[in-house]
């Protein structure tokens, strides 16, 4: 009878039941509450940026641009609680970053104080450092649901990526566009690129090399790998490719044995002439027109003109004019002058040294903050968004970090969340793990 019942129990897992017997009993057999998942990749793309600058969409665009105040009224409940680790760092370098650049715009471009702090509006996501951190706190979610929640949004990332490269025709790709602008889909010296925002795509890269690490299993290899050339042949972005890259080659010398670390030295010609064989990574060092480097070059040498010998304008700044203004740049420079291109140049130009420093200080802040979680209890997750804020210190003379602060601080938000888990008293510890 035992067999008999045992055997209907596998006939009603098999054929059309192998979903209900398979796939939802992994599902079920995860140890998350399935609201509060729900809830955080609601929100996750929200406080990561993620339709920030994805103009086609201009409902989501608005609330992007929106939530950081929407979402400010959520630090009420910090009160509640201890003070968050980092938060006086953070405090202190929001409001530098806003009004100081403010005031001396309005001397260096003659603007009126609403129109010039109206520049600063890409520096609101930085609070995402309070308000996720504390919807964390009144959610309470687990490691686990964390995790979950971060990787369902990467396997979202992807198969939309899959998606948009299988069923758009090539019609779709723009290959003339504003300068300034990027279309999602677009077609030019590398061939065609789909530009989505690949946050969490990145952020589970880098969780699947660390779960690859954590005991060497190949199978998480071959999904970092996958992700990678989905990375490398349809995002086609330099700065992904590179870091994502230089992350691999990092964690992988740090976790070999000494007689493994001499063959990765050996290997490290041979990876860089291949990964550097494929021309539009080759351009990272082109001086050609078509790599845009010559606008690029232009605007470095306007800038440090401006600038000029004057000390006070390299420690401070002189701001920047209003994105509300119609002419931008152009009225001084007579040139397509985008800060955002030259990088850390752009960052001393509008901030000076000072704001250089306290701008770096965020993502170097939170790696510490990671650092101390892993010393408590290391975790491929944990280790994995600390990977994401050295990653963007590596990458921020290609891509700066005022572009997208919001994506730091939310992780730094995790981070201090976890360490205040880890630090509670044993049996909170227990329910929170």
């Amino acid at each position: 009878m035992a067999s008999v019942a045992a055997s209907g129990s596998r006939a009603r897992t098999g054929g059309g039941g192998f979903l209900r017997g398979g796939l939802f009993a992994r599902l079920r057999a995860i140890d998350v509450r399935w609201t509060r998942v729900a809830l955080l990749v609601a929100v996750l793309p929200l406080f990561g940026q993620s339709f920030h600058y994805v103009k086609m969409l201009p409902p989501l665009w608005a609330l992007s641009k929106a939530f950081p105040i929407l979402s400010l009224p959520l630090c009420l409940l910090l009160f509640a609680g201890e003070r968050p680790l980092g938060g006086r760092q953070l405090l202190v370098t929001f409001v530098w970053l806003l009004l100081v650049p403010t005031f001396i715009s309005l001397v260096t471009f003659q603007q009126t104080f609403f129109v010039a702090i109206a520049a600063q509006v890409k520096l609101l996501p930085i609070l995402y450092a309070f308000s996720f951190l504390a919807l964390l706190r009144w959610t309470r979610p687990t490691l686990e649901e964390l995790t979950t929640s971060f990787v369902i949004c990467a396997l979202i990332t992807f198969v939309l990526l899959i998606a948009i490269w299988a069923l758009a025709p090539q019609s779709a790709y723009s290959e003339h566009y504003v300068a300034g602008d990027s279309p999602l889909l677009a077609a030019d010296s590398r061939g065609n690129r789909i530009r989505l925002p690949m946050f969490f795509g990145l952020i589970g890269i880098l969780y699947a090399y660390r779960r690859f690490l954590d005991g060497w299993k190949p199978g998480w290899l071959l999904a970092w790998a996958a992700g990678f050339m989905l990375v490398f042949s349809l995002v086609r972005m330099r700065t992904f490719v590179l870091g994502m890259a230089l992350m691999a080659a990092i964690n992988i010398f740090i976790a070999a044995s000494p007689r493994m670390k001499m063959v990765l030295i050996a290997l490290i010609p041979f990876a860089l002439g291949a990964l550097f064989s494929v021309p539009y990574m080759a351009s990272i060092f082109s001086t050609d027109k078509a790599f845009a480097f010559d606008v690029r070059w232009i605007s470095t040498v306007k800038a440090i003109a401006f600038l000029g010998t004057n000390p006070l304008r390299w420690i401070f700044g002189v701001g920047t004019i209003s994105p509300i203004d119609p002419a931008g740049m152009m009225t001084y420079f007579n040139h397509f002058f985008f800060l955002a291109d030259i990088t850390w140049m752009g960052v001393l130009f509008e901030f000076g040294i000072i704001g250089a420093v306290l701008i770096l200080a965020i993502p170097v802040r939170g790696v510490w903050i990671f650092r101390a979680v892993r010393q408590w209890r290391d975790d491929p997750f944990m280790a994995a968004l600390q990977d994401y804020l050295v990653y963007a210190i590596l990458i921020s003379e290609m891509f700066p970090m005022t572009m997208a602060p919001g994506e730091l601080t939310m992780l730094i938000a995790i981070g201090v969340y976890r360490l205040e888990q880890l630090r509670a008293p044993s049996a909170t510890r227990q329910v929170a793990a």
